[in-house]
């Protein structure tokens, strides 16, 4: 069962007046009042009306995203090509941790400061070119793709790039979904388009 708590977060972040909610499931202000403070235990079934209450106002207050209403479409990416102390350079003066990788107008992989650390630490790392040491590329979607859907892929990688008939349109992080799904404009400085250093 939900906590009681969480119950009343849900209501104030939906702007919901406490009287509003408490006609609809059918008790008094004051009760319902009693009840998000914890001091009366509710049964299972008025925590089902007020969750169902709760889950369709939230369903009016927020459409359903996709990845396209949540990412950012300033996206730093670095060719394959490219060698792998100008690449370093890039991610230092970025600010970046990991870089997508392009290579023919495609995505192979991704750049990131554990790969470019282990390659320069051998002997003829600073010979390398990204190619050489890129890893696993980001999971890729379109821009129809359902954001609820993307926290499960975040869980495991750092990014999603979204592609529209195979072109690169933009990155989500983490920071981008949790952004978009509470509903908060996107309003980043375009030098911060892709995944930042940091957690």
């Amino acid at each position: 069962m939900e906590s009681l708590t969480e119950l009343r977060r849900r209501r104030i972040a939906l702007g919901i007046p406490l009287g509003e909610l408490a006609r609809a499931i059918g008790r008094s202000d004051a009760t319902l009042s009693r009840i998000e403070r914890g001091q009366i235990r509710p049964s299972y079934d008025l925590v089902q009306k007020i969750l169902t209450y709760l889950e369709g106002r939230e369903g009016l207050a927020t459409p359903q995203l996709r990845a396209q209403d949540v990412m950012n479409r300033y996206v730093v990416t670095v060719d394959a090509a490219t060698d792998l102390a100008r690449a370093s350079q890039l991610l230092e003066h970025g600010g970046y941790s990991q870089l997508p990788v392009i290579e023919g107008g495609r995505v192979t992989g991704a750049l990131s400061e554990t790969a470019v650390l282990r390659a320069l630490a051998r002997p003829d790392g600073r010979r390398a070119r990204v190619r050489d040491v890129q890893e696993i590329a980001y999971p890729q979607v379109d821009e129809a793709f359902p954001a609820d859907l993307l926290a499960g892929l975040l869980g495991r990688y750092p990014a999603v790039l979204v592609l529209r008939r195979g072109e690169l349109q933009g990155i989500i992080t983490r920071a981008d979904l949790i952004r978009g799904l509470r509903g908060t404009p996107l309003r980043r400085a375009a030098t911060s388009g892709t995944t930042p250093r940091g957690p």
